[in-house]
């Protein structure tokens, strides 16, 4: 048994973990990542790269088809091995070297092996070749373990193998037919991706598409998905799936029956917390790790939890945020340094409340940041919606013919300033940063109106939906 002795220890070596223990070590500190799998985790491998790897090389092909000029140019159909090569630089064929090589350069220390909180400030780590090396924190261990597909109770679908996240973004080859259950951000990706590998795809959803967004959003991407030739089946229950050697069949509450050669599972996601010692320190396994906007969990002034595993925002730019706040706030409290966790202070992470920005790389892409008009209203705004169609713009009718989009704005009528934006449409992705500037610097409408968009650019819609709320009355001089 080795044991080591670190300022910092993270447990979980992914993208948020590398992030917490950069700012830390940036901070003056020593810290140490502990990682079972591959350095850089979901998001490198398995999640955010491999999928719109997977995504764009289709979505560039199906633009070019519907510019004139460009159209008259486009003698062939989708290379399929081509993009799963792409994929495959993409995530370095699954090889971690790199990202092992700037953990090194960082000055992070890591040891391999499934680690384990085993008591107060220390974790135990279990290599693969059953070495045991216990590490002990002088100051914090942050748990940055992230999160797992769920596979829900239905009939039957475990015992299917059912892909999950997983297994569609690290496929070797294309299935003819694919059903996806499911209706979120997976769901639609992967529905898009395959279908633009000329799949037949399934998409089974119990409710609607894309339901934490606004309506319309869903409504467009589902459009979308049918046109390119995808079967999308909303408010459908799955009741039970079995295997037959390639063939899997899914049953509906409807009395439907869906044959394909795979399925995937995309109905959300768990903690990956069951087995990492939490127990041992009083808390529950399997449970999502609550904290403090300092991502410290309350009652332990050394435990930090930072990403998926909170269950604040299971998105990666906003796990890496959070641990740019963590990092930072481990480092200052280290040293004696001034804190700032007021919000939006240094030391917090207040834009995980209400200034969330998204994009899911379906086709029309979906850009979102901030409360859409529901949850406004739940949260006790008094508001007013500005809807505007994208494709008046005349910066999207020089992007692509026939354009099609469509852009909202809630704004909060007591202070006059954008509580959330949504936009649909093609390559609205870029979007949406300017619209998370504005909602994080609460630039008041009256102000915004100098902003003034390029011509001609997408960026005028913004120009449009101002004028669509009208402009504010001057104020006059006493």
């Amino acid at each position: 048994m080795e044991k080591k002795e670190y300022d910092l220890i993270v447990l979980g070596g992914g993208a948020v973990g590398e992030n917490v223990a950069d700012r830390a070590v940036q901070g003056g500190l020593t810290a140490v990542v502990v990682e079972a799998e591959l350095v850089g985790g979901e998001c490198s491998y398995w999640a955010c790269m491999p999928s719109k790897a997977l995504l764009r090389s289709a979505q560039v092909l199906r633009a070019a088809r519907h510019m004139p000029g460009a159209a008259e140019a486009i003698t062939g159909e989708l290379d399929v091995d081509a993009v799963l090569a792409r994929r495959n630089a993409f995530t370095s064929n699954w090889d971690d070297a790199g990202q092992v090589g700037w953990l090194e350069g960082a000055g992070i220390d890591l040891v391999r092996g499934h680690g384990r909180i085993s008591g107060t400030k220390e974790v135990t780590v279990t290599a693969d070749d059953g070495t045991v090396t216990v590490l002990t924190a002088r100051h914090a261990v942050a748990v940055t373990t992230g999160s797992d597909a769920v596979i829900p109770p239905i009939e039957g679908l475990a015992e299917a193998r059912p892909w999950t996240s997983r297994e569609a973004t690290s496929i070797k080859s294309v299935p003819e037919s694919l059903a996806i259950i499911g209706g979120g951000v997976v769901a639609t990706e992967m529905a898009t991706a395959f279908a633009g590998f000329g799949t037949k795809v399934t998409l089974i959803a119990r409710s609607g598409l894309l339901t934490e967004m606004e309506p319309f959003a869903g409504e467009m991407v589902g459009a979308s998905l049918r046109e390119l030739g995808a079967t999308v089946l909303t408010d459908t229950k799955t009741t039970k799936v079995t295997r037959d050697g390639d063939t899997v069949t899914v049953e509906t509450a409807d009395g439907g029956t869906i044959t394909a050669g795979e399925v995937i599972v995309a109905t959300g996601r768990s903690p990956r917390s069951s087995d990492i010692g939490l127990e041992t320190v009083g808390l529950t396994p399997g449970a999502w790790l609550a904290t403090d906007d300092t991502l410290q969990v309350p009652g332990y002034d050394w435990l930090y939890a930072v990403g998926d595993v909170t269950g604040r925002v299971l998105l990666t730019h906003q796990g890496k945020y959070q641990a740019r706040a963590a990092g930072d706030v481990i480092a200052a409290r280290a040293t004696g340094a001034v804190v700032s966790d007021g919000p939006w202070g240094t030391h917090v992470a207040t834009a995980d409340h209400e200034a969330v920005p998204q994009v899911t790389f379906t086709d029309p892409e979906v850009a979102s940041v901030g409360l859409t008009a529901a949850a406004a209203r739940r949260a006790g705004y008094e508001i007013r919606v500005v809807d505007y169609e994208l494709g008046w713009t005349a910066g999207a009718s020089v992007h692509a013919d026939g354009y099609t989009g469509k852009a909202r704005m809630i704004v909060d009528e007591k202070r006059k300033v954008v509580l959330g934006v949504t936009f649909v449409g093609p390559d609205v992705a870029e979007l949406v940063q300017a619209a998370t500037m504005i909602i994080v610097g609460e630039v008041p409408l009256d102000r915004l109106w100098h902003a003034v968009p390029a011509y001609p650019t997408i960026s005028e819609i913004w120009l449009r939906l101002l004028e669509t709320y009208g402009r504010p009355e001057p104020v006059r001089a006493k």
